[in-house]
Formats: structure tokens, sequence, C-alpha cells
């Protein structure tokens, strides 16, 4: 099973007078058809992960995550009943988004060397009466990578 990711670009954004004043990185729009209605995701939080450090693994059965990282660069690794499979977000991966479906059990893992900022847009939305959060296990060789910061 291949999830479905969506690169974005990233624009620059110019002053009255044309001069570059930033960017702009469009993470989701409704009409791209990225998501159905269905799944659009019901509520946005940022989550940060230091350098080197791993959040997860979680398992969500009823909520899926829809993952975009907006500084830094993260590795999103998922356990599927073929194994371990490995997606990236950030600043060197095309602020790609990932959507992680329920079910799928995934871990986020910064590959930067500084905060990685990352916006999670689940659908639904998280309620404290409801709680979708169930263990899982990774073995440590799924979290290997050759360029993590030490």
């Amino acid at each position: 099973m291949r999830l479905r990711t969506q690169p974005h670009p990233r624009i620059t954004t110019k002053d009255s007078d044309g001069q570059p004043n930033g960017y702009l990185i469009p993470i989701f729009n409704e009409h791209d058809g990225f998501l159905v209605k269905e799944d659009i995701p019901k509520q946005v939080y940022l989550t940060v992960c230091e350098p080197g450090k791993i959040k997860g693994p979680h398992l969500h059965y009823k909520r899926r995550g829809v993952f975009t990282c907006i500084q830094g660069d993260i590795r999103i690794v998922v356990k599927t009943v073929t194994g371990y499979q490995s997606y990236f977000s950030g600043e060197n991966y095309d602020y790609t988004t990932v959507e992680v479906p329920p079910g799928i059990p995934a871990a986020l893992q910064n590959i930067s060397s500084k905060p990685a900022l990352i916006l999670n847009m689940p659908s639904p939305a998280w309620q404290p009466h409801d709680q979708d959060e169930h263990d899982v296990v990774f073995d440590e060789s799924a979290f290997i990578w050759p360029e993590l910061v030490p």
C-alpha cells in the first residue's frame, strides 16, 4: 500500500515595488482534489519535533493524519502489512503533504538539524471524550536514517 502525497511549490511573494518580501506555500485547498469531501481536515494544529527525535509511533482507528512539515525536514515512517515505508516532507522535500489513513500506524522522525514544525490536519478532530490513540510498537531498525542528526 502506498500513501497519498502531494508536493507543494514554494511561491515567492513580492512587495508593491516587485521586490521579493517572502514566500507562501499552499498547504491545502479543497478544490485541488487531494482529499475527498468527508476527509477534509476538521482540525489544524502545529506539532514540533526536536532534531533527531521521534514522535510516535501512533495508531488511530478513526482519525486520519494529514501532515506537512513547514520548517526542517521529517521522515514519516508507516507500518503496513508489507513492512515499513518512508515518506518525506519539509524544506528539502517540496513541503509534501502526506495522508496517513486510519488504521495505519505512523511515526514522525526529525531528520534535520533544527526543530521540525509540522502541521497536522486530522479528520475527525480530536476530542477529549473520544480517545483514538492506540499502542503500537515499531522495530528500532525502522528509524535508522544515515543522515540523521546525532
